[in-house]
């Protein structure tokens, strides 16, 4: 079975071969070679999670080594695979929601001349993914990491033609180079503490390094988890990035992706468990960026930029959750798949939306929509029960028990945390009523001599109902007899919190939280009918629109510097350095010339020059003398 691990990586690698050097005449059929390969990988995932089932807790570890990559002289790196409770976790989450985004984008992108390819960059993100999941060393993890940032940026940059799409993909490159850098440092240091990249060593080594070696390790994986997960303050990129097509934003900002970072914290549990001071700073970046893409999900108007806020906030409560340690890191997990679903699925439905409306993403120009898409709204609207934390639904189970585990942390930082988790449901409550309403309630507020709503064909509907299972019953599954959080404990630990409050008494608070969301955003979108135009609104709703002034402070601290940085390099390069070279050249040129003078040819200047010559040495010699 060993041997089977490889070929997750393989089947969507060779679609991505097969599709983007097949040529022209695999557009009629590349659609679905790359559909059919990604199915290949989760039927092989399905395989190998019936085979871990069947073995004992103790030995649900998996290793397959295909060839020594870096062998030199003491050092080694190895390509080698690791399948074990988290891993594949993530291969079924990234493999099973590929897939049906794989089956989606058939129908989405059938009037695009550039399908062929746009399924082989999908096939490609996918074996990037999958080999940084599977990765049993993080050097091998730190190549999947990058090939996922330049799939992205192939993905986001699909429809190049639009310059706004052009910069988006540029900015999320970027952002995430910035991040990348935090990964190296960190795998540096690794290097240098434990003399290894290996997950085994590394992990088993962390209790005998010193607290400041591994804080300095958490912080610089932290910085990478940032850029990847769209946390503050590398989460600028996010929002820009929905100029992608629809199908891009399922698959990469809602399941996959974006979830890397959290991967990569709770893989890395037993660093930041040796560096408590680092486990603060990622629950309270968690919380910060939990609120801070809820409010900006508030006043986003284009439906699609309203759900990359909402994705912003969620992955806030993964990364939140993995910052209380072993109490945590299980719950991270479980949200993080059931966010997959649900998310994953609204995005899907905002896509939907957009095939009915021509590609309208201006929510305010929606309304009514709710019997002209039947599926749609019912896939969407369970979706949205399940983000919210309605009772029963996947989303209530995962993200109650965060909240629990962040009154579990105790004394005022888990007050903190635990009132900010509650916030920030109350919020989410708040946004995405505010989407269902706008979308599918109210008025018709769009042109029928224009637009002529419709519900989408069978190659998405399907999708969107298979996600929309998940997002009712997975949370529910992995809540009974905590199979879930048992599943994971032998990789990531686990320890029961112990909150001051009863988990009964935060039920309620949350249910609560919950309900006034729903009421507040009723009595604004609701009771009365939208316009077409936005007002002008508070203060605090015109700098949301701008995602919170995000742009305009990099722009301030970081391009504006960065720019007078560089003139004033450049103008340091053009007087200093170019000129010492060319005054140098200038007064080495001057001086030959005028040398060259001498060399004339006449043989009366050369008399001169000897007469000249012989006269100085004997003055010389005269003068030496009388001295």
């Amino acid at each position: 079975m060993n041997n089977l691990i490889g070929l997750l990586v393989a089947a969507p690698l060779l679609g991505a071969a097969v599709l983007l050097t097949g040529g022209r005449r695999l557009d009629r059929v590349g659609h679905w070679i790359g559909t059919a390969l990604a199915a290949a990988s989760f039927v092989v995932g399905a395989v190998l999670f019936a085979e871990l089932l069947g073995r004992d807790g103790d030995d649900r570890t998996m290793i397959q080594h295909l060839y020594s990559w870096v062998p030199v002289g003491g050092f080694q790196a190895d390509v080698t695979f690791r399948l074990d409770q988290l891993s594949i976790v993530f291969v079924l989450l990234i493999t099973g929601v590929g897939t049906l985004i794989h089956l989606y984008s058939v129908g989405y992108m059938e009037h695009d001349e550039r399908r062929r390819r746009f399924f082989g960059y999908l096939n490609l993100f996918l074996a990037a993914m999958l080999l940084l999941v599977l990765a049993d060393n993080y050097l091998l993890l730190y190549f999947g990491w990058e090939g996922v940032g330049l799939a992205s940026y192939l993905l986001i940059g699909f429809w190049q033609h639009k310059p706004s799409a052009a910069t988006a993909a540029k900015k999320a490159f970027l952002v995430n180079r910035v991040g990348d850098m935090g990964l190296a440092i960190g795998i540096f240091l690794m290097f240098t503490t434990f003399g290894t990249f290996a997950f085994g060593p590394v992990l088993g080594g962390a209790e005998a390094a010193s607290e400041g070696t591994l804080t300095a390790i958490s912080l610089m994986l932290l910085l990478a988890a940032c850029g990847k997960s769209a946390q503050v303050p590398l989460q600028s990129w996010l929002g820009d990035a929905m100029e992608g097509p629809t199908p891009v934003s399922a698959l990469i900002h809602a399941a996959t992706m974006v979830t890397a970072g959290v991967y990569l914290i709770v893989r890395s549990g037993a660093i930041f468990n040796g560096a408590p001071d680092a486990q603060t700073v990622v629950a309270v970046v968690g919380a910060v960026t939990l609120l801070f893409g809820a409010i900006v999900g508030c006043a986003k108007d284009d439906i699609k930029k309203a759900l990359a806020g909402s994705t912003m906030s969620q992955i806030g409560y993964m990364v939140m959750a993995a910052g209380l340690g072993p109490v945590g890191y299980a719950f991270a997990i479980m949200h993080l798949v059931t966010h997959g679903f649900f998310k994953a699925g609204l995005f899907l439905g905002a896509g939907s939306v957009m095939h009915g409306m021509n590609d309208e993403v201006d929510m305010r120009r929606y309304g009514g929509l709710r019997k002209l898409m039947p599926v749609t709204f019912a896939t969407f609207g369970l979706g949205y029960l399940a983000i919210i934390g309605f009772p029963g639904l996947s989303g209530f189970w995962s993200k109650d028990r965060i909240i629990e585990a962040a009154f579990a942390k105790g004394g005022t930082e888990g007050w903190i945390l635990g009132a900010v988790a509650l916030l920030g449901a109350g919020i989410t409550a708040f946004y995405m009523t505010r989407v269902m309403l706008m979308t599918f309630f109210g008025e018709k507020r769009w042109d029928p001599a224009e637009v002529h709503p419709h519900e989408s064909p069978r190659t998405m509907t399907v999708p969107m109902v298979v996600l929309a299972f998940g997002s009712v019953f997975a949370g529910g599954l992995f809540s009974l007899n905590s199979s879930f959080v048992n599943w994971l404990e032998p990789v990531t630990s686990y320890e029961h919190g112990h909150p001051p409050v009863s988990a009964a008494v935060v039920t309620g608070a949350t249910v609560v939280v919950l309900l006034v969301g729903v009421a507040l955003a009723w009595a604004a979108y609701g009771r009365r009918p939208v316009p077409v135009t936005a007002p002008r609104g508070s203060l605090l709703t015109r700098a949301a629109r701008r995602d919170l002034l995000q742009d305009d402070f990099n722009h301030a601290v970081l391009v504006k510097p960065g720019e007078y940085l560089t003139r004033g390099l450049v103008y340091l390069d053009h007087t200093v350095v170019d000129g010492a070279v060319n005054g140098t050249a200038a007064a080495v040129g001057g001086l030959s010339g005028r040398m060259r003078r001498l060399q004339n040819g006449y043989v009366r200047s050369y008399a001169v020059s000897m007469f000249g010559g012989t006269a100085v040495l004997v003055a010389a010699t005269l003068l030496m003398r009388a001295v």
